[in-house]
């Protein structure tokens, strides 16, 4: 009998648009023959599973079922797509764990505590990852751009603690620029984040969990027209995404031996990202995406595809660990 596998999708944050994008490409995708898959979009102001046509059936919230001509759909797996809080930031899934519906992300604890940057660093340091030097920052608090400078120098990155797709992201070369890009990163989270300019490659890796085993993905260099990997560069086709990566044998074993470790310690399911800094031979840890985008455009169904996964062998193997 087929299970019914609920894609969840949307979210409360600025990445809402994108997640959407990345839930219909997982539900373009599923394979039919083993699946019932089911559009389930969680927004701000509405729960509601999508069909075919576009009608939409709420949710209940109480056991996250839908009714759809009198017939009540419940779900055997949940697809989490969503990008940012309530699905990256393990609200949603800490809500599946009372339920006990199983779903193809890390434990809602292991979640948030990668969605912080600042927790997230503080721990994969503790497992031997270098990182920038950082400043941290909470909303109301006094701002002294001397002491900030300081301790990180110039240039330096601004960005929300708690957020993702670069929204809020600033890089800093003067220090009249570093009130607007306090400001920003506080329009997308009340924490923020203030790092050091790491000056080397930029490297994306995926790791997922495939067929039983933890995999790291063809390493992808990240070359991009502006700046930094912002959010034009991410989705407006303002860089250049090289898989795999051109960098030296001693860099792509350091920086899988560095990523297959944090996957493994900080206790990680599904799908990851991390980005990377390379500085010589050593890989400069940045941050771990849990939900990384699976559009058409997304880094992630890329290195797949250079590994010989296809996005139907990809999802269906999430599905399947899941369920185990």
């Amino acid at each position: 009998m087929k299970k019914n596998v609920a894609i969840i999708m949307g979210g409360y944050s600025s990445e809402v648009d994108i997640s959407l994008k990345s839930g219909e490409m997982v539900y373009n995708n599923i394979d039919r023959n083993l699946f019932n898959s089911f559009r389930v979009h969680i927004l701000i102001d509405k729960w509601v599973l999508v069909d075919e046509n576009g009608n939409e059936f709420p949710i209940n919230k109480h056991d996250f079922s839908a009714t759809i001509n009198g017939k009540t759909i419940t779900f055997d797996v949940v697809f989490n797509a969503i990008h940012g809080t309530p699905g990256e930031d393990g609200t949603i899934l800490a809500y599946f764990k009372l339920l006990g519906i199983k779903h193809t992300s890390a434990s809602f604890y292991q979640m948030a505590l990668t969605f912080n940057k600042r927790d997230c660093l503080s721990v994969a340091k503790s497992y031997g990852a270098k990182t920038a030097v950082s400043y941290y920052l909470n909303k109301g608090k006094t701002i002294d751009e001397t002491e900030i400078i300081k301790k990180v120098s110039l240039p330096c990155f601004v960005k929300p603690n708690n957020a993702g797709s670069s929204f809020g992201i600033s890089k800093v070369n003067e220090q009249h620029q570093l009130k607007n890009a306090i400001e920003k990163a506080f329009a997308e989270d009340t924490e923020i984040l203030i790092e050091s300019f790491l000056d080397g490659t930029e490297v994306s890796v995926g790791v997922i969990e495939y067929n039983n085993e933890v995999v790291v993905l063809p390493i992808t260099e990240i070359v991009s027209e502006n700046e930094f990997f912002d959010y034009e560069a991410k989705y407006l086709g303002k860089s250049q995404e090289i898989t795999p990566a051109r960098i030296s044998k001693k860099q792509q074993e350091n920086t899988e031996k560095i990523a297959k470790k944090l996957y493994i310690s900080l206790n990680m399911k599904g799908f990851t990202r991390s980005e990377f800094i390379l500085i010589g031979d050593e890989p400069y840890f940045l941050e771990m995406n849990t939900v990384p985008g699976l559009t058409q455009e997304s880094i992630l169904p890329q290195q797949a595809a250079k590994a010989g996964i296809s996005q139907t062998a990809l999802f269906t193997n999430a599905i399947e660990m899941a369920l185990k």
